[in-house]
């Protein structure tokens, strides 16, 4: 059994869908981050960088011991769950290298961009037209990576759905949601179509789907969630999440 800590978001949904795909056993622990849930000291204890989504596995694979293991970080939670389970992780090593990079590329570029893009278009109060001209103009360009990478190819790794895909495909998701459409990027548009027929994606999407109100519940909620309290570690965007 493996406790999941989630709440509905882009890198939220990168766990919830390859945990479906897997077809784990999992128990589903809401971190509201718009409450303030990231902040509890039980859950610090998990995810010292205060953000979700993170794991405590119960029955860790051979090798990592025989007690309850916690993982954080979206990336690190979709390699350990795809090596334990030896899916969507070819064995092959010049398939991993490049499953890593994507990976890699996707934590440092396509969701750090897509999440500030998203704070200026959704959340931040006023109007901020440098910022979000920046962010739209580096999320656009991320995509423009993307459409490049799939010329050739069904999915980011070749013709092998790996969980390259699964940890990019819901930064995509939410492109049109956030005013950027895929008219540009035709082979991005078919493959977020071709991910988001499977039907585990489908069930990842909506775990949670009623909790998606998208807004914090007090100002002092706010506040903790654009570190807006004067503690600097104590700062989590709600689409920046691990």
């Amino acid at each position: 059994m493996i406790d999941f800590y989630y709440w509905p978001t882009p890198n939220g949904w990168k766990i919830s869908i390859l945990l479906e795909e897997l077809g784990l056993a999992y128990r589903t622990v809401p971190v509201d981050i718009n409450a303030g849930d990231q902040f509890a000291p039980e859950f610090l204890a998990i995810s010292p960088n205060n953000r979700m989504p993170a794991i405590v596995d119960h029955e860790p694979a051979d090798g990592f011991g025989d007690q309850p293991l916690p993982i954080f970080e979206s990336a690190a939670i979709a390699r350990y769950l795809a090596i334990k389970t030896g899916q969507f992780y070819p064995a092959d090593y010049r398939l991993r290298k490049e499953i890593d990079e994507w990976l890699y590329w996707q934590v440092g570029n396509l969701g750090p961009m897509g999440g500030q893009m998203s704070h200026f278009v959704n959340y931040a109060p006023g109007d901020h037209p440098y910022s979000e001209k920046r962010y739209r103009n580096e999320y656009h360009r991320c995509l423009g990576v993307l459409e490049r990478r799939l010329a050739d190819r069904e999915y980011l790794v070749g013709e092998v759905y790996t969980i390259a895909d699964i940890v990019n495909w819901p930064w995509v998701l939410i492109a049109k949601a956030m005013g950027q459409p895929l008219d540009e990027f035709p082979r991005v548009a078919a493959w977020r179509q071709r991910v988001k027929q499977r039907p585990a994606v489908q069930r990842g999407v909506d775990l949670g789907k009623q909790w998606r109100d998208g807004r914090p519940k007090s100002a002092a909620a706010r506040n903790r969630l654009f570190n807006q309290t004067g503690h600097t570690d104590r700062g989590s965007q709600p689409d920046d999440a691990g």
